[in-house]
C-alpha cells in the first residue's frame, strides 16, 4: 500500500508547474509526510499520557492540527466508513492557508524551542528551510489526501516508510542535477558500519550528512540485537548521532530519513562543515566515531581553505582533514574519497596523506570497482583508520566483481563479504594484501592501489565485455538526455 501511494504522489506532482524533477517530488513529499508523521506522534504521545493518567499537551496548535486543516474527518453516512470531509480546504483556499499561514507559524518553532535537541526546533528548522513549491491547490488536496492513508503508529509502519523513503533518495540520485550526492549504495554503508563496529555510548559524526545513510543504518546497527535499557535507549535518541550538512534539500532529508528510522529529534545542523577553523576545534568538540562520504570534485573558496592547515580547493581534502581533527584519540573512521587521493603527487595531497600516516593507523584500504555510485563513473575507495598511533602497516582489498555495476545492477551486501571476513584477520588472498608503510616512497607517501597477487591482464578485452559496457553506456546517455529533456 505504501509503495502504491508514493508511486501515486508523483504522479500528482509530475502533473504540477512547481515540481520539475524526482528532487522537487522528495522535497515536497517530505514537508506533507513530516506533518502526518508529528499527528501520529502527537496521538501517541497523549495516549501514553491518558494510560499514566497524565495530561499531554500538544505541540502544534488546534488550527494547524493535521486533523483539522489537512484532513478533517466525516463518516460516510450509512456506513462505518471515515474519509476526509469534502469540504476540506483545496485550490487557492488551501495555497493561502499553506503559504501565508501554516509555514509562517511553523518557522517560529525554531526561536520558541527551549533547545536545539527537541522535536520542537526540528519543526522550526525544516520550515525555515523549505517552502512549498506545489502550484495547484488542487494537486496539493490530491498529495494530502494520499499521505492521510499512511500510518506511522507501528514500528513495521515505520520499518517500511522508511525503505520506501530510501528507495526515493535513490531514485532521486538516479535524477540528474547533482541528486547522486545525497546517494551512498546501502550495502556499502552497512559494510562500513560493520567494519568500523560503533558501541552505544559512542558519539556517531557525519559531517557531510546528506541524506543521514550513514546515521541510518548505524543507529539500525546499535538498536538491532538485543534489548535496550531505558538509559541506553534515550543515548541512542539523544547524545549518539551527530551530523551537519550544507545543502537545504539534502538537510531537509537527512532529517526526515532519520525520524522515519525512529530518531525523533535528529542533532543535524545546516551549516557548511568547512567554514569552520580547525584551530577552533576543542576536546570537547570531537567525536568517537566518524563515518561518511564527502562530496568529491568540488572547489572551495580561498577564504574557506583558510580554514586548515593544509591549503588545497579539493572538497573532499579538506573534509578529511576536519574529520582526522575532530576525532578523539583512540577514535575509529570510515570515509569514502576518490581512490586518486592515494597517489596525486601535488604538494596539499601528498601533506595530507603523510599527515593521516603519521597521525592516525590507517589499518584497510577498500578498493570499490567504478559504477558503485550510480551515474558517476569516478573510481572509490574508503579509508579505514583510527587515530592516536601512526601507521605502520596498511591491509588493501581490491573489490573484483564479474559484471559491471550500474543502475540496473548494483552493488549487495555479498558482493562485499569477503571483505567483511577477510578484514578481521587483515588476511591475504586473491584480492588482499598489506603494505609495510616503510617501504613505501617517504617523500610522496603513495599509496596506489596495486595487487601484486593480480596476473597483469590480457590487452584485449572479450568483444561480449566491450558490447556489455556500449550498452551500459548508451543507457546512461539516454537517461542523462532525458534528464535534461525534463528540466527544459
Amino acid at each position: 500500500m505504501f509503495e502504491q501511494t508514493f508511486k501515486n504522489i508523483d504522479d500528482i506532482l509530475h502533473k504540477d508547474a512547481g515540481c520539475g524533477s524526482e528532487l522537487d517530488y522528495v522535497e515536497q513529499t517530505s514537508w506533507v509526510l513530516f506533518l502526518k508523521y508529528l499527528d501520529d506522534l502527537e496521538r501517541d504521545r497523549a495516549t501514553s499520557a491518558e494510560l499514566t493518567g497524565k495530561t499531554y499537551t500538544p505541540i502544534i496548535d488546534q488550527e494547524y492540527q493535521w486533523s483539522i486543516w489537512a484532513a478533517p474527518k466525516i463518516k460516510r453516512a450509512g456506513t462505518e466508513r471515515v474519509e476526509v470531509d469534502h469540504n476540506a480546504l483545496t485550490g487557492d483556499d488551501l495555497l493561502d492557508f499553506v503559504n501565508g499561514k501554516l509555514f509562517p507559524y511553523l518557522k517560529k518553532f525554531k526561536l520558541s524551542a527551549e533547545n536545539a535537541d527537541t522535536i520542537e526546533y526540528k519543526i522550526g528548522e525544516i520550515f525555515s528551510e523549505l517552502k512549498n513549491r506545489i502550484q495547484s491547490g488542487y494537486n496539493l488536496r490530491e498529495v494530502i489526501n494520499r499521505i492521510d492513508e499512511l500510518r506511522f503508529r507501528t514500528h513495521a509502519e515505520k520499518h517500511e516508510m522508511s525503505h520506501l523513503y530510501e528507495d526515493k533518495i535513490k531514485n532521486m540520485g538516479n535524477a540528474g542535477r547533482n541528486g547522486g550526492e545525497y546517494y551512498t549504495p546501502r550495502p556499502l554503508i552497512t559494510t562500513i558500519v560493520k567494519v568500523v563496529d560503533p558501541k552505544i555510548g559512542d558519539k556517531i559524526y557525519d559531517g557531510a550528512v546528506g541524506s543521514a545513510g550513514f546515521l541510518c543504518e548505524a543507529f539500525d546497527y546499535l538498536n538491532s540485537g538485543k534489548e535496550l535499557s531505558t538509559k541506553e535507549w534515550e543515548t541512542l535518541q539523544k547524545r549518539t548521532f551527530y551530523g551537519k550538512e550544507k545543502k537545504s534539500l539534502a538537510y531537509i532529508i537527512g532529517i526526515m530519513n532519520m525520524i522515519l528510522h525512529g530518531v525523533e529529534a535528529p542533532n543535524i545542523i545546516h551549516t557548511n562543515t568547512l567554514a569552520e577553523n580547525l584551530a577552533d576545534i576543542q576536546q570537547k568538540d570531537r567525536y568517537n566515531v566518524v563515518l561518511a562520504n564527502p562530496p568529491f570534485g568540488g572547489k572551495e573558496r580561498a577564504e574557506v581553505q583558510q580554514n586548515f592547515p593544509i591549503k588545497t580547493g579539493e572538497t573532499a581534502s579538506l573534509f578529511l582533514q576536519h574529520f582526522i581533527k575532530i576525532l578523539k584519540a583512540g577514535g575509529k573512521a570510515g570515509v569514502v574519497i576518490k581512490n586518486t587521493f592515494l597517489s596525486n603527487t601535488d604538494n596539499a595531497t601528498v601533506a595530507i596523506r603523510k599527515t593521516l600516516l603519521e597521525s592516525c593507523n590507517l589499518h584497510t584500504v577498500l578498493d570499490l570497482p567504478g559504477g558503485t555510485f550510480t551515474g558517476a563513473g569516478v573510481k572509490t575507495v574508503v579509508l579505514f583508520f583510527e587515530k592516536g598511533k601512526p601507521t605502520q602497516k596498511t591491509w588493501f582489498y581490491s573489490l573484483n566483481l564479474d559484471r559491471n555495476l550500474g543502475k540496473t545492477n548494483p552493488l549487495n551486501e555479498n558482493d562485499l563479504a569477503e571483505f567483511v571476513k577477510l578484514q578481521k584477520t587483515f588476511a591475504d588472498s586473491e584480492n588482499s594484501w598489506t603494505v609495510n608503510i616503510k617501504d613505501i616512497d617517504q617523500s610522496t607517501f603513495d599509496l596506489s592501489v596495486k595487487n601484486p597477487n593480480k596476473k597483469e591482464e590480457a590487452a584485449l578485452r572479450p568483444p561480449q565485455a566491450i558490447l556489455e559496457e556500449m550498452k551500459a553506456l548508451d543507457e546512461e546517455s539516454a537517461e542523462i538526455l532525458n534528464s535534461i529533456l525534463e528540466l527544459l
